[in-house]
């Protein structure tokens, strides 16, 4: 069978698939083409003598040369894909391997060219899910963002006063969710990532697991601090998450961040190759209904565990593999993912704990170092 050639449009800032063909970021979209076993980019005056620096694993092709090429031949307005078929002809290939996300109009345009298009459903590439040693790193570096953000946020919540209401106030303001998810992005940036989304949930409201958080922080309730900052050098993700109280946990929240703990530990040790990621997502489930945390519809909203155990980590903040229930995958040597059950209850609010964990050979090694501790 012939070598496949695959075909990537787009750029690096958002398709991680591109990003880790070429190894650089690049804000506007480009042509990749991988050509029996041989990477291509075809790059704008403007980008390609970066390209040639930092993409030497390529060969780089001149997109101003093609487009004079398509001029001389009386081609007014030319565009990637005619571009692209240039290439294709001067090869001899007349097929091409593209992701499921590939854009349509492109497509279109290479059909009408007598392209064959094949969209390859799942990952594009399968190599992806199994991390170098470098990508381990770069993993780590991004993780370790993470909890330097982490660690300014808490140390915020113990600094500040407890006041009327159980409000927190911080430097004689009203410490906010807004405000400490600011704190807690400008030392991620500070460290060289960038944090968005960052989720500071406190009481109730970490009762929605992707609930981002807002207004008044308080003593004595739970607070959910969920931050997932991407390095800037690097494109790589790092994921975190702990549960504290500033103040006094009531005795429901001990019992409840016990077992989450417990239930975490549980699935770390489970980590191990030739694992159904499907068995540990059930595992805990199973843990948590036999210690008496049901999960189900209350009142119109789901309460217990109701979402996945985990999920892989690396250019994409969500990747292969999955730790939930309806997973097909088994565990790999050299998958990297978050371990990350939660409890949430309406009266009492939510708890969630989250550690990225490497697959060894022979056992899990946790690429987290952030301590766990409710009460600060």
């Amino acid at each position: 069978m012939p070598e496949e050639t695959l075909l990537i449009v787009g750029d690096t800032e958002r398709n991680a698939d591109m990003l880790y063909a070429v190894g650089m970021f690049v804000p506007d979209p480009f042509i990749f083409l991988r050509v029996r076993g041989k990477s291509i980019v075809v790059m704008s005056d403007l980008e390609i003598d970066r390209a040639r620096k930092h993409a030497q694993h390529c060969e780089i092709l001149s997109l101003s040369y093609y487009r004079q090429k398509l001029n001389q031949r009386g081609h007014q307005k030319v565009k990637l894909a005619d571009v692209i078929c240039v290439i294709l002809k001067e090869k001899g290939i007349n097929q091409v391997v593209v992701p499921a996300s590939f854009p349509f109009a492109t497509a279109k345009q290479l059909l009408e060219h007598d392209v064959q298009v094949v969209p390859r459903e799942g990952a594009f590439f399968s190599e992806r899910e199994i991390k170098s040693s470098s990508e381990v790193k770069k993993i780590s570096a991004a993780q370790m963002m993470a909890e330097v953000g982490l660690a300014e946020g808490i140390q915020a919540l113990k600094k500040a006063k407890i006041g009327q209401g159980n409000r927190l106030f911080y430097r004689n303001l009203p410490l906010t969710a807004e405000k400490l998810r600011a704190i807690i992005d400008t030392a991620v940036l500070q460290a060289g990532g960038i944090a968005k989304d960052t989720i500071v949930a406190c009481g109730k409201k970490g009762c929605d697991p992707h609930e981002r958080g807002y207004g008044p922080l308080r003593a004595h309730q739970p607070i959910i601090l969920d931050i997932f900052p991407r390095s800037q050098k690097t494109g790589y993700y790092g994921d975190i998450t702990r549960t504290v109280v500033r103040g006094r946990a009531g005795e429901t929240v001990h019992k409840i961040y016990d077992h989450v703990h417990q239930a975490q530990e549980l699935a770390i040790q489970r980590l191990v190759p030739e694992s159904p990621a499907a068995d540990i997502h059930k595992e805990i489930q199973t843990f948590f209904n036999d210690q008496g945390f049901e999960t189900g519809s209350r009142h119109g909203r789901m309460e217990g565990f109701f979402h996945g155990t985990g999920h892989g980590v690396g250019l994409e903040l969500h990747e292969h593999p999955r730790l939930g229930e309806t997973s097909e995958s088994t565990l790999k040597v050299g998958q990297v993912v978050t371990v990350e059950p939660g409890l949430y209850y309406g009266q009492v609010g939510g708890v969630r704990l989250e550690d990225v964990v490497l697959i060894g050979k022979k056992q899990p090694q946790n690429l987290t170092q952030f301590e766990k501790v409710l009460e600060i």
